[in-house]
């Protein structure tokens, strides 16, 4: 035999009741089934890269989550790049679990490396606490909180 749960105490009603044995609130009866709508996504050209959308050319760090920024971009420049919760750092991160000079990117030729600055936390690589790593395209790095992926054309 079903019940019906009243929304106001949670008394467990008989099936056939419309209105709860102990408060007297009217009680919600559960919709029969579900209703779904299917779609077809558009067909996306083969081209196409994720950085044009976002303006960036070159590699890029984005915020997957953490610290309430997730989507952020952030562009990797030539020179070395800073990252950490110092507001001088190029790749600012304002949380406790972040070292004022965490860790550093820096590009060698084409290649791209990351290395820890003694932080107090670490630095991982696809979940691998490193000192030192090369990135690749779609390393997944964790920082603090953060977890950010790394982006190369």
């Amino acid at each position: 035999m079903a019940h019906v749960y009243c929304p106001e105490c949670g008394y467990n009603n008989p099936e056939s009741a419309r209105f709860c044995a102990r408060c007297g609130a009217a009680l919600v009866r559960p919709e029969e089934g579900e209703s779904t709508e299917a779609f077809t996504a558009p067909e996306l050209p083969e081209n196409l890269d994720p950085l044009d959308d976002l303006g960036v050319h070159g590699a890029a760090l984005i915020v997957r989550s953490g610290g309430g920024r997730a989507g952020e971009t952030f562009s990797l420049e030539t020179g070395p790049t800073t990252i950490g919760r110092s507001p001088e750092c190029g790749i600012f991160l304002d949380d406790v679990t972040v070292s004022r000079k965490h860790a550093v990117v820096t590009q060698a030729g084409d290649r791209w490396e990351l290395e820890d600055q003694g932080s107090l936390n670490g630095t991982f690589v696809n979940r691998e606490r490193v000192e030192t790593a090369e990135l690749s395209d779609g390393d997944e790095l964790q920082i603090g909180k953060y977890r950010l992926t790394f982006l190369q054309r």
